[in-house]
């Protein structure tokens, strides 16, 4: 069984979103998704997400692609996380290329293009407007 492990906030969950953890489950036969804390988006961008850590979660967990979730607390973890899931290959979006290029001694290291126009940041300032 080929493992796959991704990593990310899934604040305001959108089909960007979808999309990539649908390409993503396409890599391999089980797919693990790490959910960023509160307390780790925070102290990446100083501002908290839109939705918990426990509604994305429960967000995340509820997609038939995904089939096991965790809380990833540390950035500088992620080889860790990969050995402890024994991940086969690693997924991140494109906008990421070559920042986790370190990893592939553990695993297979895949970028995938992002859905282009669409994000997190942008719907929330279209909301604001």
């Amino acid at each position: 069984m080929k493992r796959v492990i991704t990593f990310g906030t899934f604040d305001l969950f959108h089909i960007g979103h979808l999309r990539i953890l649908e390409r993503a489950r396409a890599q391999g036969d089980y797919l693990i998704v790490g959910i960023s804390t509160d307390a780790l988006n925070f102290s990446k961008k100083q501002k908290n997400p839109i939705y918990t850590e426990k509604d994305r979660m429960r967000i995340i967990e509820s997609l038939k692609v995904v089939d096991e979730v965790f809380y990833e607390e540390s950035l500088e973890l992620k080889g860790e996380y990969i050995k402890k899931y024994n991940a086969d290959v690693l997924v991140m979006g494109n906008d990421w290329e070559g920042r986790f290029d370190e990893f592939k001694s553990l695993c297979e290291v895949i970028y995938l293009e992002r859905t282009p126009s669409i994000s997190t940041t942008e719907i929330i300032e279209i909301i604001k407007e």
